[in-house]
């Protein structure tokens, strides 16, 4: 099986690092891909990964069996309709059910319709409404998120009025905004591979959204994650499979909207149980980094039990480890990052112990290591618990270095047991 995987991410970095594994692959080609993935396969830097036509094109040019998509301006600009029109099998979802993350004010609606337990969301599209919304709430603490897709995570909270409105009034320049209720409690990205039909559940993450130690300051596109979350029992588990998975899928089966690829649930656990704050139809960054360290069985068997309706029965197996991943990012980062910095020799690492993934990274003209952006690599840690999986992340994290380079250095703390 020949297999493009589309993106450039540390996120993508897992992806082709898991398809390297396995023994179902003749050909890996990465588009455009990073210093990292650079190393697993062939990277096609001249293909726009969110651009169909090319991508169609590059599949003829290098007889692509296999297609995987996971980011979401591809997602959202066709490119599963049009691959699989062109009769090439791809992993995502085709534009119709993008929407259900490109909208969330959609997808709240959808988890109304199917009586999905969920944090309440109102839609707001003008200041005047928001003030009003604002002002029904007093004293609560608020969530405001820019309802369409954005490149840089755009959520803020607090239980300030006046700072609500002054982010809530900054984003609706651009877009419609969700305002929702803050729900105390630990929050997982839970992820079920889907064939169409039937459904497989993969362990839960939690990860890291704040630039800061204890959840401190802006909002990033994610600055850690863990796999699996040790206060989370099979019960808990059993519940939002029944709750919100399953009715999920249900609700998809009945709209038309299935398809092969993945869900991603993002749920919180509240006092009144599971709910559900949104859906998204990709795997999360740096979540996957995680959960695909602990995947045992060949992924080359895993997509094609997608593709031929048996996922639900796919004996799925993993490790016994913990998996703790740690981001590290360029300075400046979440906001404007300097670009081209020179990085460092990566360290070799013994992979059952550390895996580092690329993120922003690409290989310049004499072979050099550059960092692109902000969110440079993924440093995952494996151990038989978290508290190993952590000291090996962090052990790793201070030997990769490049200027300007941060990180948080709490990634998993809180789930240690005493």
């Amino acid at each position: 099986m020949r297999v493009l995987v589309l993106g450039s991410g540390a996120k993508e970095h897992a992806v082709t690092w898991m398809f390297s594994k396995s023994h179902r692959i003749c050909g890996l080609y990465i588009a455009p891909g990073n210093a990292g993935t650079n190393e697993l396969g062939e990277n096609l830097k001249g293909i726009n990964p969110a651009d169909p036509e090319q991508v169609a094109e590059a599949c003829s040019q290098w007889n692509i069996d296999y297609v995987f998509c996971g980011i979401e301006d591809a997602l959202e600009n066709g490119m599963v309709d049009l691959l699989q029109k062109r009769g090439i099998p791809t992993f995502g979802a085709p534009k119709a059910t993008t929407r259900l993350e490109a909208d969330k004010a959609h997808g709240k609606a959808f988890m109304k319709r199917y009586e999905i337990p969920s944090t309440e969301g109102t839609l707001v599209t003008s200041v005047s409404e928001l003030e009003r919304a604002i002002q029904e709430n007093s004293g609560k603490r608020l969530i405001i998120k820019k309802n369409g897709l954005s490149r840089w995570k755009a959520m803020f909270d607090s239980d300030q009025p006046e700072k609500l409105l002054e982010y809530g009034s900054q984003l609706l320049k651009k877009d419609s905004i969700l305002l929702e209720q803050y729900h105390v409690g630990i929050s997982l990205s839970i992820f079920a591979l889907t064939d169409g039909n039937g459904f497989l559940v993969l362990p839960p993450c939690a990860d890291y959204k704040r630039a800061k130690e204890n959840d401190q300051g802006p909002a990033t596109n994610g600055m850690g994650a863990i796999c699996p979350v040790p206060p989370v029992s099979k019960q808990t588990m059993d519940r939002i499979r029944d709750t919100i998975i399953g009715p999920s899928f249900d609700g998809l089966k009945r709209e038309g909207l299935m398809y092969k690829g993945v869900l991603f649930f993002s749920v919180v656990l509240t006092a009144e149980g599971p709910k559900l704050i949104e859906y998204h139809v990709r795997f999360g960054d740096p979540e996957a980094q995680v959960l695909f360290s602990l995947i045992k069985s060949d992924f080359g068997n895993v997509v094609e039990a997608i593709e031929n309706g048996t996922v639900e029965s796919f004996p799925m197996q993993y490790n016994d480890n913990s998996a703790v991943g740690v981001v590290i990012a360029s300075e400046g980062y979440p906001g404007e990052t300097e670009k081209e910095i020179p990085l460092k020799r990566i360290p070799a690492f013994p992979e059952k112990e550390t895996l580092v993934f690329h993120g922003s990274t690409r290989v310049g003209e004499k072979g050099e290591t550059l960092s692109t952006s902000g969110r440079c690599f993924t440093v995952v840690g494996l151990g038989n618990n978290i508290v190993n999986a952590n000291t090996r992340a962090y052990e790793a994290v201070k030997r990769i270095r490049f200027d300007g380079a941060w990180y948080r250095n709490d990634i998993g703390n809180a789930f240690f047991e005493d």
